[in-house]
């Protein structure tokens, strides 16, 4: 039995030894592709993460909260404030798709609010019978002022909101301790009352995530691995279809081999492709993408449990393209459907666009993709340190795939042949 293995297994050496244009395209271009891919999305975070959105700020009050609503988008490092304008020249300038917005803060907001504040705190205090700081003048409230926001009309809703979150939160900082500072002027105590905020917030992140923080090689190492793994459907279709036109498969059928090794010696085969494409994959990220200043793919102590999910994804994309192989009839058919499920697997199983990112019926579609199920295993090895055990479901939904795939696959071949 090892030997018929071992012989089906070098027949689909010495295939593939005569497609050398083949094998080069199963190394060279999942190469090409992570390179490329990775420098478009690194260089993209780079330019949101280190540079500066420039707006426009326009301060017609120069006082206390104007002053401090500057200081504050300035010291947040995310923005680069542009003084030059007026109120006029900056909504043409926004609504024009120059800029992405402009902030302008009324004349007299501090002086307002102060007022606004102090005649509300003298009515509490009069409302409980006590008698207000007798060198404290009647205040008249003010009308509530109007913080101007322009936005481009093709500004994401989220920034809108969060810029307009920021700013109230700001505003509401300050009219916080203007209030306490009002009452204790009106109640003429000089104690230090403590304002700060009763309740805060603090992350806490499991250890591994601080040891191993996701970037842009992180994702796209195991992601675009994966898609090379998977993209070996066609080739391997191809080569089934090939042994149908060709009569290698009949002659198959009638040797005293069983058709299942013939099976297993193209998953053997394979399976090596497989491997040796994820260590193509990690060499680049390890040795080349420090010299082109992208982060180095770190793999220390994590080798041993990638290999084993390459081993295990690499079964369900043999068996899927075992399967496909099986049921088509020509290359025309293969191959243009190898590829598209392919692309479609990819797509719906979080390589291209992350699962949380997608609608609630596409991450239930999702939890059905062998992609998704291999990059989650990537990704636990990678970003949490797990071992084995905390990614065996997804080692165990990879392999039945494998069998499934195989099953039918031997199934529809021996229905279309019985006599």
């Amino acid at each position: 039995m090892l030997y018929k293995l071992w012989r089906s297994f070098f027949k689909e050496i010495l295939l593939l030894k005569r497609d050398i244009g083949g094998i080069v395209i199963i190394f060279l271009m999942p190469l090409l592709l992570i390179i490329t891919i990775t420098l478009i999305q690194d260089s993209t975070f780079k330019n949101l993460e280190g540079s500066k959105i420039p707006i426009i700020f326009i301060d017609n009050d120069h006082s206390e909260i104007s002053k401090r609503i500057e200081s504050e988008l300035k010291a947040s490092k995310s923005f680069q404030l542009l003084t030059e304008y007026d109120e006029n020249s900056a909504k043409e300038a926004v609504f024009s798709g120059e800029y992405q917005m402009a902030i302008v803060i009324p004349q007299n907001l501090t002086k307002d609010i102060n007022s606004n504040i102090d005649s509300k705190v003298q009515t509490i205090v009069s409302s409980f019978g006590l008698e207000a700081d007798s060198t404290a003048t009647k205040v008249t409230a003010s009308k509530a002022k109007d913080i101007h926001l322009y936005f481009d009309p093709a500004t994401n809703a989220g920034f809108k909101n969060s810029v307009m979150n920021a700013i109230n939160k700001m505003v509401f900082e300050i009219e916080n301790k203007k209030i306490y500072k009002a009452f204790q002027d009106q109640l003429g105590t000089t104690e230090d009352l403590d304002n700060k905020s009763l309740i805060t917030f603090k992350e806490i992140v499991p250890k591994s995530a601080l040891e191993a923080k996701p970037n842009s090689v992180q994702h796209n190492v195991p992601a675009w691995a994966l898609f090379a793994i998977f993209f070996i459907v066609v080739p391997l279709s191809i080569n089934l279809v090939k042994e149908k036109s060709q009569g290698t498969s009949v002659r198959v059928r009638v040797s005293p081999t069983p058709y299942y090794i013939h099976i297993l010696g193209k998953t053997f085969t394979y399976l090596i492709i497989c491997v040796i494409q994820f260590l193509l994959m990690v060499a680049v990220g390890v040795y080349l993408f420090p010299y082109m200043d992208l982060p180095q793919f770190d793999v220390t102590g994590k080798m041993f449990n990638l290999i084993i999910v390459t081993l295990f994804a690499g079964l369900a994309a043999i068996g899927f393209g075992v399967l496909l192989g099986t049921i088509a009839d020509t290359q025309e058919q293969s191959a243009p459907f190898g590829a598209t499920s392919v692309v479609v697997l990819a797509a719906v199983g979080g390589i291209w666009v992350p699962v949380f990112l997608m609608p609630e019926f596409m991450q239930k579609i999702a939890a059905f993709s062998p992609m998704n199920w291999g990059l989650n295993a990537y990704y636990d090895i990678i970003l949490r340190n797990s071992g084995i055990g905390e990614i065996s479901t997804e080692l165990i939904f990879l392999f039945l795939f494998y069998v499934a795939m195989v099953a039918i696959a031997l199934f529809y071949e021996r229905k279309q042949n019985a006599v």
